[in-house]
């Protein structure tokens, strides 16, 4: 397959969309976050009807220049890529297809019986708000430290449950049905309310006994909130101490063909498909073909 050369329109338009180290593809994340901001934020004041009502007008045309905007630029992203599929089909791919889509079906929905659900149908919008995640580089450590300490948490919490659901019993002992205490599962969802520090207020128990157990589980339930954080927290200082040891730093950078990510600050070749990511490297290859 030919490779693109650097002074290609497709070349420089992949340094730019795809690319966060470069001056100018940091340039085009900035714009292209503070306008999912704009977008998200806009959507928020139209749900408030006495703002909707005075800025209705200003509100839509922002949001067709900030639709243009997103939908030039999944366009480029599938245009500058060797196979489209992977970028279109990825998990960022769908959820820019998503939060473009929208405003464009209203012009299908245009019946007065459709018009609630073409209102839906632009809350759809919101998904812009999860193409920030991509240009996040701590989120990924943070994510790698949740993953790391999911069977910890997971004990934990089926810890948890098998608390409730014994304190739940005993309450319903104690306080009966009289006090509101209906059934096990009602006294096992109060356990679970006032073990998370919520304390909705609908259920309470009015017998010293009772109150006495609910005293134990409030308490109970600051170590409930701190536990999983502290999981959390270890697993993501660990993560920070091993990182000067033997973490490989990877960088932004994206192959032109499949589209993979994390590549290694000194790899010359994609890690899936085995393509050049450097110009140099591009030329290498033209010229040892020829």
């Amino acid at each position: 397959m030919k490779p693109y050369k650097k002074d290609s329109w497709r070349y420089k338009l992949h340094e730019i969309i795809y690319e966060a180290d470069t001056p100018m593809g940091r340039l085009f994340d900035i714009v292209l976050l503070a306008l999912i901001l704009v977008s998200v934020v806009i959507v928020m004041l139209e749900s408030v009807q006495s703002i909707d009502i005075q800025y209705h007008r200003l509100f839509y045309i922002i949001e067709w220049v900030i639709t243009i905007f997103f939908s030039i630029e999944y366009i480029a992203r599938v245009l500058t890529v060797r196979k489209p599929s992977a970028y279109i089909f990825s998990f960022y791919g769908i959820i820019d297809l998503l939060s473009t889509i929208p405003l464009y079906l209203s012009f299908i929905f245009v019946g007065s019986n459709y018009l609630l659900t073409v209102r839906a149908l632009r809350l759809l919008r919101v998904f812009r708000i999860l193409k920030i995640t991509r240009y996040i580089g701590e989120g990924n450590k943070l994510r790698k430290a949740l993953i790391d300490s999911r069977a910890k948490i997971s004990i934990f919490i089926f810890a948890v449950l098998i608390v409730a659901i014994i304190a739940g019993t005993l309450m319903y002992l104690i306080e009966g049905e009289q006090s509101g205490f209906k059934s096990i599962p009602v006294s096992v969802y109060w356990c679970i309310v006032t073990l998370t520090t919520v304390g909705f207020g609908d259920i309470a128990p009015v017998t010293p006994a009772g109150q006495f157990l609910a005293t134990l589980i409030m308490i109970l339930g600051y170590g409930v909130i701190a536990v999983p954080t502290g999981i959390v927290s270890a697993q993501y200082a660990a993560k920070g101490m091993n990182e000067n040891e033997d973490y490989v730093h990877v960088n932004t950078q994206s192959c032109r063909h499949c589209n993979a990510k994390r590549h290694r600050d000194d790899a010359k070749y994609c890690h899936k498909c085995g393509y050049p990511l450097h110009t140099e490297d591009l030329d290498f290859k033209s010229k040892h073909k020829k």
